[in-house]
């Protein structure tokens, strides 16, 4: 049973949260005040989902109007193949900055990190780029070799990646933002979480916050006062076989299996991150949708150390992460 609308707002309205940024950051800004925006768009599994282009189209559409200074999908987002071009290409046509991050199931059915790095245009599974002064750095969280693993997807950043994690931040300039599919905290976070969140923490006076998918879940953290934000699927939150149920018509169950072991959102579901330096802020975008069919909590799902409710929701909240200080301009 769905939610009614009026439940929806008042469950998502109350929203805005305020907390601290590092409080050193604010110097590697190097005194600019330039409002920096950046489109955030992840988990669209284009090849589970019925309507991935129409959702795709959503975030274009979006994008247009907000004007960001880049945008990013963080993963999950589609097999990079021919097929899958006319999504690719609406992603990567609508803007002349664009990031990628491959997720775990971009390489399912046989495809490889070469095709992701050819079909999405990245230069390798692993990067730095500079857009608008900042320096983003993109993580490939699905190597193997981790001596904790323990069966799955792999979710691990090898010794030659966090070597050159921490030479990026050790010979980059000013702020930096860090990009990764599966969190680097938490539930669900690579095997070597805290050799990773070590690195990062050496370097509070640089980076601004940490951004992945994955999850399907509307969360954040602060490890060592840096905040690590998880953004919500533009789809859907997976429940499994256990809990398989339909939400859609038998057409599109029958075209579509994989939905079943789903709970949908019924809009695409982004956001945009706004950094104003004048301020000392960082704001988040709240993006509103509602349940397809049952509500994970209507199906008794509780596994993978996430509360339905809180971080499993079928939307994105707005937040502001203000520094103590104001940034000089």
């Amino acid at each position: 049973m769905n939610i009614s609308r009026k439940q929806f707002l008042r469950q998502a309205a109350p929203l805005g949260l305020t907390l601290l940024l590092p409080d050193l950051v604010k110097a590697s800004f190097g005194g600019s005040s330039s409002i920096f925006r950046l489109g955030l768009l992840t988990d669209l599994h284009h090849d589970i989902m019925h309507d991935g282009p129409a959702r795709m189209q959503a975030f274009v559409a979006a994008m247009d109007k907000r004007k960001p200074d880049a945008i990013a999908q963080l993963g999950d987002f589609c097999y990079p193949n021919e097929k899958n071009l006319p999504v690719i290409q609406a992603f990567n046509e609508s803007h002349d900055h664009r990031l990628h991050v491959i997720g775990n199931h971009d390489t399912d059915s046989g495809h490889t990190n070469e095709q992701c790095t050819r079909f999405w245009g990245i230069p390798a599974p692993y990067y730095s780029q500079v857009t608008g002064g900042y320096q983003f750095i993109v993580l490939n969280g699905n190597e193997k070799g981790s001596p904790t693993h323990k069966g799955g997807y792999p979710s691990y950043i090898g010794p030659e990646q966090a070597a050159w994690l921490k030479t990026q931040l050790t010979e980059g300039k000013g702020p930096a933002i860090i990009l990764c599919h599966q969190p680097l905290e938490g539930p669900a976070a690579v095997d070597n979480a805290q050799e990773v969140q070590d690195i990062i923490s050496g370097f509070n006076s640089r980076v601004v916050l940490v951004i992945n998918g994955h999850t399907h879940v509307d969360r954040l953290q602060h490890v060592n006062g840096i905040p690590y934000l998880t953004i919500n699927s533009a789809s859907y939150y997976w429940v499994g076989g256990k809990y398989k149920h339909e939400s859609y018509s038998p057409e599109v169950h029958a075209s579509h299996p994989w939905i079943a072991y789903t709970c949908p959102y019924r809009d695409a579901v982004f956001t945009t991150l706004t950094i104003d330096p004048g301020k000392g802020t960082v704001s988040i975008e709240g993006c509103k949708s509602e349940w397809v069919g049952p509500a994970p909590e209507r199906i008794a799902y509780n596994e993978k150390g996430f509360a339905s409710g809180e971080d499993i929701v079928p939307y994105i909240r707005e937040r502001k992460f203000k520094s103590p200080m104001k940034l000089k301009k």
